[in-house]
């Protein structure tokens, strides 16, 4: 099956399914993140005390873990979470906000991957980096690092860790190790909003859901959020701004159809 066609019956899935989607984020985001889920047509839980989230994450269908506002118990509260997921072969994906900002980020993002092995990790260009053991200066949890030789970062990570990779940027790349796909979809306007980084990894966690093919998830990922982003902008009127911006990208996402998937996805390959 060809890549268009999966991301269309991934999408098509999550709409039967309505996938439980466990996460383990950060307070700035954690209300988007949920509302996202919910508009793709996943069903969001937040549940992030380390009394419940072995048992929540039993009942879910992906795990997803944001390091944006990290603190002890948030931190135990991931690995518990996390070991339980694998027991259950339940998918984890990892968001490492802001790593390399300081050691505990790093630490904490490190020691993640090491004991979860997450099925994929999406993150800007800085911070992946970080994880590949680049040297890359960092300014608070925002990249910047240039995107020359994403590609081959993304692919040879990938095949290091045995996970999918994503590094999102103007140009977002995706590989398994062995494949890569470069996605052109968005508007810089996304950059404006806080948390569209930590939405896309929920819809990457939404579709990962449904399918264990989580490369063709990932993509299907972050195309959603790319296409929202073009339509959204598209209708802003004059005078308007990040704010009206903001709600349409919720609506555009509870309105996206599978047409508009398999015909506006910008795609190419390596």
């Amino acid at each position: 099956m060809e890549l268009r066609e999966k991301i269309v019956l991934n999408f098509k899935l999550v709409k039967e399914q309505s996938p439980l989607i466990h996460h383990i984020t950060n307070y700035v985001t954690v209300n988007d993140c949920a509302n996202i889920v919910l508009a793709i047509g996943g069903s969001p839980v937040m549940a992030d005390d380390q009394e419940e989230v072995a048992e929540m994450v039993s009942f879910a269908s992906a795990l997803v873990l944001n390091i944006g506002t990290l603190n002890s118990r948030t931190i135990n509260s991931m690995l518990v979470a996390g070991l339980r997921a694998k027991e259950l072969g339940v998918p984890v994906i990892l968001d490492p906000v802001g790593v390399g900002a300081t050691t505990l980020r790093t630490n904490t993002a490190e020691k993640l991957i090491k004991t979860l092995k997450p099925e994929v990790i999406r993150g800007n260009m800085s911070e992946i980096k970080v994880l590949a053991g680049q040297n890359v200066a960092i300014k608070g949890v925002d990249s910047i690092a240039d995107e020359q030789g994403s590609s081959v970062i993304a692919k040879n990570f990938a095949a290091e860790l045995g996970c999918v990779i994503a590094i999102t940027g103007k140009t977002d790349v995706v590989s398994d190790g062995r494949k890569v796909c470069m996605l052109d979809n968005g508007h810089r306007i996304l950059a404006d909003v806080t948390g569209t980084g930590c939405m896309t990894t929920s819809l990457v966690g939404t579709f990962c859901g449904v399918t264990k093919d989580y490369y063709s998830a990932t993509v299907a990922g972050i195309i959603t959020m790319g296409l929202a982003g073009e339509i959204a902008h598209a209708s802003l009127h004059p005078g308007e701004g990040i704010g009206t911006f903001r709600n349409r990208l919720m609506d555009c996402i509870y309105n996206l159809t599978p047409e508009i998937l398999a015909t506006k996805g910008k795609i190419s390959y390596e």
